[in-house]
């Protein structure tokens, strides 16, 4: 098993957000063991913008739909990405030091025989029980990957498919998209959405993954098609006993997200921070991302702690977001790059405070 290191630390809060607000996440690499250790559930959310710090890789007009996390001393990406040519599929890049990630080499994922054809929104973890990595993403159908080292892209599996798409999604135009996996003692659970104001979960018993979903999907909550619309993202709050669900919305201003918590992954969930003025993240609360003209898109929390527990520590939460720097002809024409939202809130919500 590997031990890891939480890479932000509360001591130099105040430099990392001046060296993220002139364009970089330098000079924040000190920390403690994150474990169990975590601030309490937020009660509300405030955040500042870096300046685009990844953007496209060549021939593309896109890259979109991060997972991160943070392994053996580097951050790792998978994204998707959108040519010019035409057609979606993925891209990876890994840095030590963010004022230096675009330069970091992104390597098409279409490289690896196992890996042409559409393929994207990917979601990246180390699952312990089998010691190895998996790369979750669309197909349309959800399907994954595995290897010893996400490192090498060349080494991913072939393509496997968790199931079918599940008859009980309805009036969507492409089925199940944006799938995420999170993992409790006893059972992983699928989360997805649909662009169709339903958010969805299928599981199955820990033992049995990545196998068992198929026939278990069951909707999670229902509203109106812009309000439940996409790239939802479930985390375990370290310390706190309790679950954070992010949904994407569509708002007068564009793009942003809303939260709720629970107690269980198969339970019910309370609204938190859920409309446009009281949001997770929204040009309502984050300052800096006016380079974005269509709101806060689609991204996922920089993780220190890899594997299928989905674990943040909600003492120094940071958020890698697509952010629409131009608009296109086309929805697949936009143009995104991705950026950081820090967490501002007041440090009288930390810990022990």
């Amino acid at each position: 098993m590997y031990r890891w290191r939480l890479m932000f630390s509360f001591g130099l809060l105040a430099g990392c957000l001046a060296g993220c607000l002139t364009g970089c996440l330098t000079g924040c690499n000190d920390g403690g063991d994150e474990g169990d250790v975590g601030c309490d559930v937020p009660t509300s959310f405030k955040w500042q913008a870096t300046r685009p710090l990844i953007t496209p890789p060549e021939g593309s007009v896109s890259i979109k739909d991060p997972s991160v996390l943070f392994y053996n001393g580097k951050w790792h990406i998978y994204a998707t990405h959108y040519a010019q040519n035409g057609g979606y599929s993925m891209v990876y890049l890994n840095f030590a030091d963010w004022a230096q990630a675009d330069a970091a080499e992104k390597i098409p994922v279409s490289t690896n025989p196992n890996l042409k054809g559409y393929k994207c929104a990917p979601q990246l973890f180390y699952f312990s029980p089998q010691d190895l990595w998996y790369l979750v993403y669309q197909t349309q159908e959800p399907a994954y990957s595995t290897t010893k080292d996400p490192t090498d892209v060349s080494s991913w599996s072939k393509a496997t498919r968790f199931m079918p798409m599940p008859d009980i999604i309805e009036n969507s135009e492409y089925g199940g998209i944006d799938y995420w996996i999170i993992c409790d003692e006893s059972y992983c659970y699928m989360f997805f959405s649909a662009d169709n104001g339903v958010l969805y979960r299928a599981r199955t018993p820990k033992s049995e993954f990545p196998n068992g979903f198929e026939g278990t999907t069951e909707i999670v909550m229902q509203q109106g098609q812009y309000e439940l619309y996409e790239a939802c993202n479930v985390y375990k709050m370290a310390g706190t006993g309790k679950y954070l669900l992010t949904v994407e919305a569509i708002g007068l201003n564009g793009r942003f997200f809303r939260s709720w918590t629970a107690d269980r992954l198969d339970g019910e969930w309370t609204p938190l921070q859920d409309t446009l003025s009281a949001p997770f993240a929204s040009i309502n609360n984050v300052t800096g991302a006016e380079w974005s003209n269509d709101g806060i898109s689609h991204g996922e929390m920089l993780r220190t702690n890899p594997d299928e527990t989905m674990t943040i520590n909600t003492c120094d939460m940071k958020f890698l977001f697509q952010g629409r720097t131009a608009a296109g002809k086309e929805y697949n024409l936009h143009e995104y790059s991705l950026g950081v939202l820090i967490d501002d809130r007041p440090r009288t919500e930390d810990a022990g405070q």
